[in-house]
C-alpha cells in the first residue's frame, strides 16, 4: 500500500456472484458488491436492530480475482480488506461523474455464523506448493515428517 491511501475493512455479504472478466492482456478482473449492515442492541425493546445497508462495489486482480470467483458465490459472508479508489469519468451526455469503489488485496470467509471447508492448495511462481517451507509430502526436508520447523 503506498503511502496516503484509504484503507478499509468490509465485512458483510455478496450481492450476486462475483463476475470474472480478462483484460485483452489476460488479466482476470472479478468484480462483486459487498453488503454492510450495521446492527445495534436497543435496550429499551431488548432487540438487535439494523442499521442502513451500505454497498460496496469491490474489484480484484489476478490470481486472487480466480480465486475469488472459484470460491465465493452470493450470499457468502466475508471479511474483506482494500483500498479505496476514485474512479471519474464524462458520461454520454457529457456530465462528470464519479464514484468510490474497493480495490480488494484479501478477502476470506467469515465463519462467525457458519462453518466453512478450505481446500489449502497455495499456488505460486513455481506451481503447487512453490518454495513453501509449510509444504508436505514432496519429499524436500522442508516437507519431511522429521524435519524441525523452519524457525
Amino acid at each position: 500500500m503506498s503511502f496516503g491511501e484509504t484503507s478499509i475493512t468490509l465485512v458483510g455479504n455478496l450481492t450476486d456472484d462475483p463476475e470474472l472478466k480478462f483484460t485483452e492482456g489476460g488479466a482476470a478482473l472479478a468484480k462483486f458488491t459487498i453488503a454492510v449492515t450495521p446492527r445495534t442492541f436497543d435496550r429499551t425493546s431488548n432487540a438487535w436492530k439494523d442499521g442502513t445497508t451500505a454497498f460496496y462495489r469491490c474489484a480484484a486482480w489476478r490470481q486472487l480475482a480466480e480465486h475469488i470467483a472459484d470460491s465465493l458465490k452470493k450470499g457468502s459472508r466475508v471479511v474483506a480488506n482494500g483500498r479505496m479508489r476514485q474512479h471519474d469519468w464524462t458520461n454520454e451526455q457529457g456530465e462528470k461523474r464519479s464514484m468510490l469503489a474497493v480495490e480488494i488485496d484479501d478477502i476470506g470467509a467469515s465463519v462467525r455464523f457458519t462453518t466453512v471447508i478450505i481446500n489449502a492448495k497455495r499456488t505460486g511462481q513455481n506451481g503447487p506448493a512453490g518454495d513453501d517451507p509449510w509444504a508436505t509430502g514432496n519429499g524436500s526436508a522442508a516437507g519431511a515428517a522429521d524435519a524441525d520447523p523452519p524457525f
